[in-house]
């Protein structure tokens, strides 16, 4: 079931198991956890997009109304949030949107 798109885009999270499959299955991970009524979570989609296709990282999107017991399981409180893993351990949680540098950097230090 490994990557549900294309090389270089976000993978849609279809549930729990999918993600702890793609989290353990990839060195480097992001996950966004987003809702389609939320403003700043468009604002941060082309980035999250471009970061999909620039970097080695996998990027997955949570639709925490579509998984809201996945997104109440993590802890999700407030959108967007996105964590970083590395080799199947989560290394960071922010909330807000972030800039697309840090979020870069952030994957390098974790690659």
């Amino acid at each position: 079931m490994s990557k549900s798109t294309a090389e270089g885009e976000p993978i849609h999270v279809e549930d729990a198991d999918h993600l702890d499959e793609l989290v353990a299955e990839n060195a480097v991970v992001l996950v966004d956890y987003y809702a389609d009524w939320c403003g700043p979570c468009k604002m941060l989609e082309p980035t999250v997009e471009e970061i999909a296709a620039e970097t080695e990282a996998v990027v997955l999107k949570v639709d925490i109304d579509e998984l809201q017991a996945l997104a109440q399981d993590r802890g999700i409180r407030s959108v967007p949030t996105l964590e970083f893993y590395a080799n199947g351990e989560q290394a960071e949680r922010l909330i807000g949107v972030q800039d697309k540098t840090d979020l870069v950097d952030m994957i390098d230090d974790l690659s």
